[in-house]
């Protein structure tokens, strides 16, 4: 655990030095769970971004994109259950007067039990090397099947007490498990509560009941609000889908790590509208689509795993989260709900209007059933820039930190550096910065020693460094070096674009 503190702490620290996130209001002592996006950053995000959109607009033709308000009528979220039932249950302890959500406290005790697990596996991997069988043995070691009797024993009880909003089971199932205060060590914890954590505020002097608005605590409502808009203005036919980037805003008395839980974060949603009865077949289909999103990305598939909901929300028949091992442990990435048709029929109700297709396939109409993707974008970017961030040994001894972002998705796709600030350089190489930075974000350094440089560029992830040197005078090329490898060649300016479009390219395609 040790290990993973200092590594999570090494990215805290990279991102702030190199102009990634920042902590809000800093002069100011900072606000809790609050960050600011710093110069590169912002590219990164902004990126990651387009990654998604163009995965779900542009590869696809029948999902299209919205941006709705983060303004909406208060009854909105009197109707999606906001108002009387978005809560986490939580739980006090007495003697450090530290508050915690009582689920977590509970999924984190399983994850405890989950690395003993590992622990035995990694320990037999080492015992039987290339023989080991992991499947067998998980299936009939006795230490492994008595760990894993354990957490399902203890998820049924879970999700038995969530599915019922048994509050006082919860705080028995913490009693039972002898789960202790983080800070205190003690078990002195007081009956769990729910909190709701929606943002109220007040705008003006409106119609009726409407002068306390919400800021949204999700995006999805604005998508399904919007159906029939979107369904008769693009004559979208079932099945279709909606896509949303944007702002949510979440009132967390327990805010996480870094950024990886926030007061204000943006949500990347997808909302997929199917023909009732055909829902769990798309459930799986974008299950797996969305799996090979991440893949996509070039992380280990053994970074990501599927932990699918014993406990349902009341509107879903299925649910799963793609989880993502952050240096603090696996924690959730993605979450993909097959929602029914209980959004549009709540909102048909309080609304009074009819959100229904006609089919004419079927010559009938119906109330679409909805398949949800929903990824946190603060959440991707944690995931991508830790696990891109390492230490490397080099064959000469020493070591360079180096951001080994997927090209696509790092600020700057390439660094112009002349070898020496004199001799024509400097004017050559803002020649190649103005030819490429209409299509590519550049960065132009000539401070310091070329071997700083190259450092400093690894640093923030840039793939490839383009140095002009004397030679370039000559014969008109130049020295491109790459992140990853290191490796150096001669490339023609002319070629340049063509070069850098051959090695960044989309990195997912249909």
């Amino acid at each position: 655990m040790a290990n993973q503190e200092d590594i999570f702490k090494k990215v805290v620290s990279h991102a702030k030095e190199y102009g990634f996130i920042f902590p809000s209001s800093e002069i100011y002592d900072g606000l809790g769970a609050v960050y600011d996006y710093g110069q590169l950053g912002t590219e990164l995000k902004n990126n990651i971004k387009q990654y998604w959109w163009r995965s779900m607009v542009q590869y696809h033709e029948n999902i299209v994109g919205i941006d709705s308000a983060i303004f909406m009528h208060p009854k909105i979220w009197k109707a999606s259950g906001h108002v009387d039932a978005f809560n986490d249950p939580l739980i006090d302890n007495r003697d450090s007067k530290k508050r915690y959500r009582a689920d977590v406290l509970i999924e984190d005790h399983i994850a405890k039990i989950e690395d003993k697990i590992k622990k035995e596996c990694d320990k037999a991997q080492k015992r039987f090397g290339d023989a080991f069988d992991r499947q067998q043995f998980v299936s009939t070691n006795a230490r492994v099947l008595e760990h894993q009797k354990e957490i399902d024993d203890i998820r049924s009880r879970y999700a038995a007490c969530m599915n019922v909003n048994d509050l006082a089971g919860l705080k028995q199932l913490i009693l039972d498990l002898g789960i202790v205060c983080p800070v205190s060590g003690t078990r002195n914890w007081t009956d769990v509560r729910q909190f709701n954590l929606m943002f109220a505020t007040k705008m003006g002097s409106v119609i009726d009941d409407s002068d306390t608005l919400y800021l949204r605590p999700e995006t999805a409502q604005g998508i399904f609000v919007n159906f029939l808009n979107v369904q008769k203005s693009g004559r979208m036919k079932i099945p279709f889908g909606i896509a949303q980037i944007g702002k949510a805003f979440r009132n967390e008395i327990v805010a996480r790590q870094f950024i990886f839980r926030m007061r204000e974060f943006e949500q990347m949603e997808m909302q997929f509208f199917v023909r009732p009865g055909s829902e769990l077949e798309w459930f799986k289909y974008w299950k797996e689509e969305r799996l090979r999103w991440h893949l996509a990305l070039g992380i280990p598939a053994d970074k990501y795993r599927y932990h699918d909901h014993e406990k349902l929300a009341h509107y879903a028949n299925a649910a799963t989260d793609i989880e993502f091992e952050f240096p603090f442990g696996f924690k959730e990435l993605e979450g993909i709900h097959s929602r029914t048709d209980f959004d549009l029929s709540r909102h048909s109700e309080f609304s009074g209007k009819k959100l229904q297709y006609f089919d004419s396939e079927l010559n009938e109409s119906y109330t679409p059933y909805v398949i949800e993707t929903s990824i946190g974008l603060d959440r991707t970017f944690l995931a991508i820039f830790s696990h891109a961030l390492k230490d490397e040994q080099l064959e000469d001894g020493s070591t360079r930190t180096v951001l080994s972002l997927p090209a696509i998705l790092a600020p700057y796709k390439a660094a112009i550096l002349p070898l020496v600030k004199k001799d024509g350089l400097p004017e050559k190489a803002r020649e190649i910065m103005q030819m490429l930075q209409y299509d590519y974000m550049l960065q132009y350094d000539e401070k310091d020693a070329i071997g700083r440089r190259y450092r400093r560029q690894d640093a923030i992830g840039t793939p490839y460094c383009i140095t002009v040197d004397n030679d370039t005078l000559q014969d008109n090329t130049v020295t491109v070096r790459d992140r990853d490898t290191m490796q150096q060649e001669r490339v023609s300016i002319d070629q340049l674009p063509a070069y850098l479009h051959r090695h960044i390219q989309p990195i997912t395609k249909k």
